[in-house]
């Protein structure tokens, strides 16, 4: 029998429902595939239980957001609305109503008060379908919320692609619940897939439809895929980035320096299998590249250290090139249940958050 987070629960937030997307101006008019899509019950990727502890938690933007709904986030906008932000002189034409008569007392200048408009969260998924995510050491019934043993596209190892699809599914979900739309990106060398940003109750579900089928091969181009997809969005938006990152660092610092400087915020998730980890590999094998690299027959003894130090060191660079441009970075592990770690993550996020603006 199959290990799973626990017996489904008999309270708590349940999953969204419904289906369909509604148009995006500011996104492009991409669907995700040609034909129809088998439509796969999200409960395989995502336990139910792992669904009721992320219903509690809100994924928040740390910059300015423009959005198009009222909703929780600051918005760059000046208008009528609960928090306060600023004065300005009158002018004519202006609502007499906004002036701040206590201001003018004092002063006897007209002055205006502006409040911060709260707009909606644009959360944008771009998935990695490179070669190098299609590995996994862990069983899929082993890590299936259901039990199954193996992916609707037929894999019976939980590949770092299907860790992915758990993600990409659970800040989905997190999103739609909090009232602010999601869409998704599936790359590789360029973008292959579109999922267009919506905040209809089902897109979750689509969502996962589209991962569960989508080929998973060719090779990595971060920075090629930030290009074509900054292009599309006219909108600041949070980005979700799920990868091994296993692509140049530089190219990777250039993705990240283009999203900074067009004002968005970013998360990455770096998705990795345990065995890519801890390298524990004892017998001589053949070790094939996924990308196109040649297969080598090596002794993984004998190049242990020196893997663990080159990954070690990538990783490490990785963090720190995160960090530097003020984004958040996390390692997602794919034996570990995707529940309490994201749970945490989000918590924390957001804690530090609330620290900073209150300072």
């Amino acid at each position: 029998m199959a290990t799973t987070e626990g017996p489904h629960p008999d309270s708590g937030p349940s999953a969204p429902t419904g289906g369909g997307t509604v148009r995006d101006p500011n996104w492009p008019a991409v669907t995700a595939s040609s034909g129809e899509r088998p439509v796969v019950d999200p409960t395989v990727y995502l336990h139910p239980r792992t669904l009721a502890r992320l219903g509690a938690f809100d994924l928040r933007a740390k910059m300015i957001v423009e959005g198009v709904t009222a909703g929780q986030h600051r918005s760059p906008y000046s208008g009528v609305s609960i928090e306060f932000a600023q004065h300005r002189p009158y002018v004519p034409g202006d609502d007499p109503r906004h002036l701040d008569w206590k201001v003018y007392g004092r002063t006897d200048r007209l002055q205006i008060k502006q409040h911060q408009q709260e707009t909606n969260l644009d959360v944008v998924v771009l998935v990695d379908s490179s070669g190098s995510m299609d590995y996994g050491s862990r069983d899929f019934a082993d890590a299936s919320g259901t039990g199954d043993k193996a992916s609707p596209g037929g894999r019976t190892n939980w590949t770092k692609y299907d860790h992915a699809t758990a993600l990409a599914a659970a800040l989905g979900f997190i999103t739609l619940r909090q009232g602010d739309r999601v869409g998704m990106v599936v790359f590789a060398e360029q973008i292959r897939s579109i999922v267009n940003r919506s905040s209809t109750r089902g897109t979750w579900r689509q969502i996962v439809d589209v991962l569960s089928v989508h080929p998973v091969d060719q090779q990595t181009s971060m920075a090629r895929v930030f290009d074509q997809t900054l292009g599309k969005v006219s909108n600041r938006c949070l980005f979700a980035l799920v990868s091994d990152c296993f692509d140049d660092l530089d190219d990777i610092k250039s993705a990240l320096a283009r999203t900074k400087h067009r004002g968005h915020d970013l998360i990455l998730f770096q998705t990795l299998d345990k065995a890519e980890v801890t390298f524990d590999f004892m017998d001589r094998a053949p070790f094939e590249g996924f990308e196109g690299e040649p297969t080598l027959r090596l002794d993984p003894r004998a190049i242990r250290q020196d893997y663990l130090d080159a990954i070690g060191h990538h990783n490490q660079e990785l963090a720190r090139l995160c960090r530097s441009f003020g984004f958040d970075y996390q390692v997602v592990d794919t034996h570990d249940w995707l529940g309490p770690p994201l749970a945490s993550f989000v918590a924390k996020r957001n804690a530090l958050m609330k620290r900073s603006k209150h300072g």
